[in-house]
């Protein structure tokens, strides 16, 4: 669990020159990928899962204008 939130702190840390739409679908990755874990008991089926449904979750989602 501390291995997820080090690297979704560090990726997170990448996103200065992203797009708007790019930083939700990171967002959304990470936080898919630590809620597939904490789901699945830290499965790496359930972690990836987790990712792909939050990336396309976040990449929908449109920031408010």
């Amino acid at each position: 669990m501390s291995a997820t939130l080090v690297t979704l702190a560090l990726g997170l840390s990448g996103c200065a020159g992203m797009s708007g739409q790019d930083k939700n679908t990171a967002i959304g990755a990470g936080a898919g990928a630590v809620v597939g874990g904490v789901l699945t008991g830290g499965s790496a089926g359930g972690t990836v899962g987790g990712a792909v449904v939050g990336g396309v979750i976040g990449n929908q989602v449109k920031p408010p204008k």
